[in-house]
């Protein structure tokens, strides 16, 4: 049996994930290390909007959001779809909103304003 930091039992460890699927994971936190990109994705995780609908949710130019949703795109986090003249882009990744969304609401959830500040002034 294995013993965790804390004292309690801890389930046997799983094997290290391969190169690859780190490089590929760090890649997309790469991704989503920019703030507006973040929040372009956490609002097409509510509902699918267009270009200009998504530049009034962020705050952000036209063509800020249309290149930010390019990038999120060519990564796979988000597809598009035309309606007339029109295009309208969705969540494609729903396991890495997941992860984004239980990230956000964490870090909302917390009284300690200090964590994030300290996460900042680390780099990350």
């Amino acid at each position: 049996m294995v013993t965790s930091f804390d004292g309690k039992a801890a389930k046997a460890a799983k094997p290290d994930p391969s190169a690859e699927v780190l490089a590929e994971a760090a890649a997309m936190f790469g991704l989503l290390a920019s703030p507006p990109r973040l929040h372009i994705v956490w609002a097409l995780a509510q509902g699918e909007s267009d270009v200009s609908g998504l530049a009034q949710r962020v705050g952000g130019a036209l063509p800020a959001v249309s290149q930010h949703l390019s990038k999120l795109k060519l990564a796979g986090l988000v597809r598009s779809r035309r309606e007339g003249r029109r295009v309208v882009y969705l969540v494609d990744d729903p396991d890495v909103v997941a992860v984004m969304r239980t990230l956000v609401v964490q870090l909302a959830a917390r009284s300690d304003v200090e964590a994030p500040v300290r996460l900042r002034e680390l780099g990350a």
